[in-house]
C-alpha cells in the first residue's frame, strides 16, 4: 500500500527544457527490434526537472496521427538522485500526471517509457558527468539503426577509451581483462 508520499504528485516549478535526445529513425514496419530506440543526456540528475522535458519530446515524435501520450516511465533507482512517484507534465496543449516507477533491477542508464497505447521507448540515460564529446558519441551509437548494443555495453564504451583512467586512477576493469588475456590498445604508447 503507497504512503500519502508516494500518492502525492509532484509538479515542476521551472518550464520544461528541451532535451538533449537522440532517436533511432523509424524502422519500417515489421523490423526487429533494436536494443535502444535512441540515448537522452539530462543536464543534471533531478528527475523532477529533466523528465519533462523528455516525455514531451517523446511524445511529439513518430507520425502526427500517432501521438499518445507517455504515462509511465520505468527508472533506475540509483541514477537519479529522488524518487517522485507521480510528475505531473504541463505541455503546450494540456496537463497530464505520469507515473514513474523506480527499479534496482534495471541495468544502467536504462529508462523505458511507455506510452498509452502500450508502445514503449527505450532509451540509454548518459550520464550527466560525461563530456559533450563522450556524449555526443555515445549517443549517436545508442540511436544508430544497427546498434545491438544494451546499455551496460554503452556505458561501458564510456568508460573504456584507451588511456582514460577508471575513477580510482587505474585502467577499467574490462582493459585490465583484455591486457591479461595479452591484448594491447591501440591508443596505448607502449604498444607502438
Amino acid at each position: 500500500m503507497w504512503t500519502t508520499t508516494e500518492r502525492r504528485t509532484t509538479i515542476s516549478l521551472s518550464p520544461p527544457s528541451t532535451p538533449r535526445l537522440r532517436l533511432r529513425p523509424a524502422a519500417p514496419p515489421g523490423s526487429v527490434r533494436t536494443a535502444l530506440d535512441g540515448a537522452w543526456w539530462p543536464r543534471s540528475a533531478d528527475p523532477v526537472a529533466e523528465l519533462p522535458g523528455l516525455v514531451l519530446a517523446l511524445q511529439d515524435h513518430g507520425p502526427i496521427d500517432d501521438h499518445r501520450p507517455v504515462t509511465h516511465v520505468l527508472l533506475r533507482v540509483d541514477d537519479w538522485d529522488s524518487r517522485p512517484r507521480r510528475l505531473r507534465i504541463d505541455g503546450p496543449a494540456d496537463s497530464r500526471v505520469v507515473r514513474l516507477s523506480w527499479f534496482d533491477s534495471l541495468p544502467a542508464g536504462l529508462l523505458t517509457a511507455i506510452h498509452a497505447d502500450g508502445r514503449r521507448v527505450d532509451l540509454l540515460t548518459v550520464p550527466v558527468s560525461t563530456t559533450r564529446t563522450e556524449a555526443e558519441a555515445v549517443m549517436e551509437l545508442a540511436s544508430h539503426p544497427a546498434n545491438h548494443l544494451h546499455t551496460p555495453g554503452l556505458l561501458a564504451a564510456l568508460t573504456a577509451a584507451p588511456g582514460r583512467p577508471d575513477r580510482a586512477g587505474t585502467q577499467n576493469a574490462s582493459e585490465d581483462a583484455w591486457e591479461s588475456e595479452g591484448g594491447r590498445l591501440r591508443g596505448d604508447p607502449a604498444t607502438r
